[in-house]
């Protein structure tokens, strides 16, 4: 019996710890870098639903504008891998990303099927602080 709880609890923990690894990479990043074919913008957003996460990203560069789905999203401690497929001239371009995640910035290493590798440095997008909402109480008067 005691050997089931310890199993439960070591799984429970691994799963939070898992979890709270991933909420870090949750949110919008974006970055700017040159490439074969220019400056290229990307905002890349990501979602936490429980142990999945999932994302898309959106670019600018000189051969246009678009979104696309990020798919095959893992993330082991700092480290993060994921996949985008993009639409050059009706043929699918599968890019592969690895990188670190240090702080509010990750450092990536972006494979564009056979035609090249970039790196980049895509940073944290910092919401806003909601403004701290009135006091309901009236001031005392004199």
């Amino acid at each position: 019996m005691n050997f089931r709880k310890t199993f439960l609890f070591a799984a429970f923990s691994l799963a939070s710890i898992t979890l709270a690894q991933a909420a870090d990479l949750a949110g919008k990043w974006t970055a700017e870098f040159d490439s074969q074919i220019g400056v290229q913008k990307y905002a890349y957003e990501f979602r936490v639903d429980g142990d999945k996460i999932t994302g898309k990203a959106s670019y600018d560069h000189s051969m246009g504008k678009g979104e696309s789905e990020i798919k095959n999203v893992k993330l082991v401690n700092d480290d993060v891998s994921f996949v985008e497929t993009i639409k050059i001239a009706d043929m699918d371009i599968t890019v592969t990303y690895a990188g670190k995640i240090t702080g509010d910035e990750i450092k990536l290493t972006r494979t564009v099927g056979d035609f090249g590798t970039e790196q980049l440095v895509a940073k944290r997008v910092k919401t806003a602080a909601k403004p701290a909402a009135p006091d309901p109480k009236p001031a005392p008067t004199k």
